[in-house]
């Protein structure tokens, strides 16, 4: 087994006060991918005074659970030689906050996968949902995180 450990880092700031309080302080903030130079401006969820016009928190672990899933999926057709031209998720996390502590209790991958006409296997259904099993047990995100992902897929071939 590797011993290798992968680092990832942020940098985030924010200035402002909080000196009149809750219900006043702003939320939005900058967040910098380490490496990239990848410049965010974020808020929290509007739900909690936050702008509704920047991304939040909420928002880029649902981004990080899709995107972990695409390209988890990704390799695995790979591997199978399966020639996927198109990939479409619809992700939506559910957090509760009549269940504390508040939390993202689950979220739902809604993927459509496309495929090369040429790539319709004869049991097309139960090798690509185990495919798709298969990518979910190698995705890192959904590995990392205490909720519940459930992916949900939908298969279609070009014509």
């Amino acid at each position: 087994m590797s011993q290798i450990t992968h680092q990832y880092r942020t940098s985030l700031d924010w200035v402002g006060s909080t000196g009149a309080g809750y219900e006043a302080y702003d939320r939005a903030h900058r967040l910098e991918a380490v490496g990239p130079g990848q410049v965010l401006d974020l808020s929290a969820d509007a739900s909690f005074r936050g702008d509704p016009g920047l991304l939040n928190p909420e928002q880029l672990l649902v981004a990080a659970a899709s995107s972990c899933q695409l390209l988890s999926f990704l390799a695995v057709a790979a591997r199978a030689r399966l020639d996927v031209t198109a990939y479409r998720d619809e992700a939506v996390a559910v957090m509760p906050e009549g269940d504390p502590p508040v939390r993202i209790t689950r979220i739902d991958l809604h993927p459509t996968v496309t495929f090369a006409a040429g790539d319709r296997p004869p049991t097309e259904d139960g090798r690509l949902r185990h495919l798709t099993e298969v990518a979910h047990r190698e995705c890192f995100i959904a590995n990392t995180l205490r909720c519940e992902v459930l992916v949900h897929p939908t298969f279609r071939w070009t014509d």
